[in-house]
């Protein structure tokens, strides 16, 4: 095979396996990122204040133009500054543009309450023609781009005032259908040494905190708080990002917790590697801590230590769908609760949920490899699911003391597995529900590692391990009995 077949076909090569498995051996050297240029406010910090230049802070009467004033101002003055939002007032805002070397701080109580009007927003990005991805959503609140030194902090609250952004509610499918325009919260692209610190955003109508193509970032203590039935009202997005810090957040969203992905775009702008996730309390009706949908570049060298998923559609995820590689990710240490939710929820009660497949029929995915999951444990209502494709086999995935519960606890139709978004293959699969379900896999370790069934068991709860098309699996200690007596075995292969 020539060098051209080789990459087009996605296989590593020798030497890239070694880099990895290298790497892979030292991503528990991942620690919280230091040295980066964040600013700290001091007696010499200029302030300039929004209400001074213009901003009424009535809620009523947009201000977008006074907080612009005071930032472009802020940012030309030569030593540190400071934008000033005061508490005790709510300003109604459309799109504000932050820049580099300021500290845009949301004082006390502060409210920011967005604005309902499309004409009251700018930016965004042009309509994507490829992938099912949101990243091209028209518009946001808060822009940054190639800032560099920015922060973003306070204790006041960003108000999305979601609803408003809705058509009506779909009481069958148990969740509100957007309109024509609902603008992200942030869309900060390029900007290094960012620091998002104590601020609240609430009843997001898309995405929450969009870092696109960012370096050397830390998000600590930020509180998400957005309505559980608003699609698409992601936490926070590292996108083609680098060197990233998320702590001690506290996140109520819809859709995916904290998600890691590699959306495309008309520009290039890399790899997101060396992310480092912890200390964080999730609640969602989709993805807890996931990687995903958009891979179209490399994501590696990541972790996820922790963190509590109160209540998911899948705890644990990894969705790999494009041309990129999705490889040395490490999750530990984490508990999760994970059920079903109405169908259009993507999802459906997986404990983990590692899946490589195409997009569509012609896509050429990249490979998933090098996965850890350790000492996590909690309750679902479907498999721990490790399942590649022809397309792509997912290899050397490592599950130490991983323990997991099912039972049925909702009323929503089971047996199935959710594929999307893929039209390869069916979307939603009629499976059943082994404990551990293993296909179209190669090198993978199950090292005590245990499932336990609860009272509500249905029929199609069937093995504690399920392997089809495998190679090179290992369990090493006892993962558990099969559901019911019926079934002789507790581990099948085939």
């Amino acid at each position: 095979m020539n060098r051209s077949q080789e990459q087009d076909l996605r296989i590593p090569t020798r030497r890239k396996v070694l880099q990895a498995g290298a790497a892979f051996a030292g991503i528990a050297a991942l620690a919280p990122l230091r040295g980066f240029a964040f600013q700290t406010l001091s007696p010499q910090t200029k302030i300039f204040d929004v209400l001074k230049y213009g901003a009424t802070g009535d809620g009523k009467t947009l201000d977008t133009a006074a907080f612009q004033r005071a930032i472009d101002e802020a940012a030309a003055y030569t030593g540190k500054s400071q934008v000033l939002v005061r508490g005790r007032h709510k300003y109604l805002l459309g799109t504000i543009e932050l820049k580099g070397s300021i500290d845009f701080h949301l004082a006390d109580d502060a409210e920011l309450l967005i604005s309902t009007r499309r004409e009251d927003y700018r930016g965004g990005f042009p309509s994507s023609q490829n992938g099912d991805t949101m990243a091209a959503a028209l518009g946001a609140v808060i822009l940054a781009n190639h800032a560099q030194g920015l922060k973003i902090s306070g204790t006041g609250t960003i108000q999305g005032r979601a609803r408003e952004f809705m058509t009506r509610y779909d009481k069958a499918n148990e969740w509100w259908l957007p309109g024509d325009f609902r603008p992200k919260m942030f869309v900060l692209t390029g900007c290094k040494d960012l620091e998002v610190r104590d601020i609240t955003f609430a009843e997001a109508p898309n995405w929450g905190l969009h870092m696109l193509g960012c370096d050397r970032v830390l998000v600590d203590n930020v509180k998400v708080r957005n309505l559980l039935d608003v699609p698409n009202c992601d936490g926070i997005d590292p996108d083609h990002s680098r060197n990233v810090e998320i702590r001690n957040c506290n996140l109520v969203c819809g859709d995916d917790g904290i998600v890691i992905k590699c959306s495309r775009q008309p520009i290039d702008y890399g790899e997101c590697a060396n992310i480092y996730v912890h200390d964080c309390v999730i609640e969602t009706q989709d993805a807890g801590l996931k990687i995903g949908t958009e891979t179209t570049s490399d994501i590696h060298d990541i972790r996820f230590q922790r963190c509590q998923i109160k209540t998911a559609s899948r705890g644990l995820c990894i969705q790999l769908r494009d041309e990129g590689n999705i490889y040395n990710i490490d999750y530990r240490d984490i508990t999760f609760n994970s059920r079903y939710f109405s169908d259009p929820w993507w999802g459906r009660g997986e404990a983990i949920s590692f899946t490589a497949i195409p997009r569509t029929p012609t896509s050429k995915p990249g490979t998933l490899h090098h996965v850890n999951v350790q000492n996590v444990t909690g309750h679902a209502e479907n498999s721990v699911r490790i399942g590649g494709s022809a397309q792509s086999r997912i290899h050397d995935v490592t599950l130490d003391r991983v323990s997991v519960t099912l039972d049925r606890t909702t009323h929503y139709r089971g047996a199935l597995y959710d594929n999307r978004p893929t039209t390869a293959i069916p979307t939603i699969e009629q499976h059943d529900t082994p404990g551990f379900s293993i296909e179209h896999a190669d090198n993978v370790t199950l090292r005590n590692c245990k499932v336990a069934w609860g009272p509500n068991a249905p029929d199609s709860f069937t093995y504690a391990v399920e392997a089809k098309d495998t190679t090179g699996l290992k369990i090493e200690g006892e993962p558990g009995s099969s559901a019911h007596p019926s079934l002789a075995k507790a581990v099948s292969i085939s």
